[in-house]
């Protein structure tokens, strides 16, 4: 018995020394990316254009990196507030952690470089080597066109600087070792011809990160068969929660009955702000939306058409969804 409890003993010291090798070497060796390119954009007036249209509509990088207004319907931009960063993303909305949206203006960037910048988007290794929590969706962003990077790092470049220290984020156990095995290498697609139809909406799905927002999450991981169902939920810092709509062909629950000017028209008519967003004040425990319409509303026609073109070729999925409730 003795023999038998010291082998036992042994074999649960092989384990525990296995686990802490593999926690010093994911803490110590891990994100393993390659170093930050050497690059130095031009900013040229027709790049920053470009990338200033960009990050305002299809990426919606501004919408996350400034403060919103919870008293508009839509969540308006604070005036003065655009990329100051500071938002947080944390545990409230089931995250394994506190994830603050980092400050883009010079003020914070001023100092990073190009390549710097770009190995944060695209990889999700920022400055000092640190991993990114992937709420900023640089798994997505990997896979786009590097040119589209480029144009929006110009645009960020003239930002107006905003003097704002943003907290540091921080994740929970285990997430804090899993974080560093998320970043990965950069996997660029050239953006497909808009001709080419389903695969233009198939890239503008990608970068603007739809799936990230109308799958439902466990545990973390998309669940299988969800794809784009909807039903993950916002806790609204004004009161209730709002829920993800199921943006499937589905004819009962999705979008299968929609026809595509319908589709395009739910979106543009977020374009008149002196309609939908200054009028409309929300109150207190009242229905708003996390979906940022505003930046979304202002892509082009032809972009919009070519994503309810990639949406349509997707499985239909029966799941009905409350987009919103008060909180007991």
């Amino acid at each position: 018995m003795k023999k038998l409890l010291k082998v036992l003993g042994g074999l649960l010291g092989v384990v525990v020394i296995g686990i802490c090798g593999l926690l010093i070497y994911v803490r110590t060796a891990l994100p393993n990316v390659d170093p930050a390119p050497d690059l130095k954009i031009e900013l040229k007036d027709d790049r920053i254009q470009r990338g200033e249209y960009l990050a305002n509509t299809v990426f919606a990088c501004v919408d996350c990196h400034s403060d919103k207004d919870y008293t508009k319907f839509g969540l308006t931009i604070k005036e003065g507030t655009k990329g100051k960063g500071g938002a947080l993303f944390g545990s409230k909305m089931g995250l394994p952690g506190d994830y603050y949206a980092k400050n883009l203006t010079p003020y914070y960037l001023g100092d990073w470089t190009d390549g710097e910048i770009f190995r944060a988007i695209t990889t999700g290794v920022d400055k000092e080597g640190n991993a990114l929590f992937p709420i900023m969706p640089y798994t997505n962003y990997r896979r786009v066109d590097k040119e589209d990077i480029y144009d929006i790092i110009a645009y960020l470049r003239t930002l107006e600087p905003i003097e704002y220290d943003v907290p540091e984020s921080s994740s929970n156990f285990p997430m804090n070792f899993i974080i560093n095995t998320i970043p990965g290498e950069p996997d660029f697609t050239e953006r497909p011809d808009p001709s080419d139809k389903i695969a233009y909406g198939k890239y503008l799905v990608t970068a603007a990160s739809c799936a990230d927002c109308h799958t439902p999450m466990e545990q973390g991981n998309p669940i299988e068969g969800m794809q784009f169902a909807g039903g993950m939920e916002f806790e609204l810092k004004s009161g209730g929660v709002v829920t993800s709509a199921n943006i499937t062909p589905d004819i009962n629950t999705g979008i299968g009955s929609w026809t595509e000017e319908a589709f395009i028209t739910r979106f543009k008519s977020f374009q008149d702000t002196s309609n939908v967003i200054n009028k409309n004040v929300v109150k207190p425990g009242e229905f708003n939306t996390e979906m940022p319409w505003r930046f979304y509303s202002n892509m082009s026609e032809e972009e919009l058409s070519a994503i309810y073109a990639f949406l349509k070729t997707q499985s239909p999925v029966n799941n009905m969804i409350t987009k919103f409730r008060k909180e007991e």
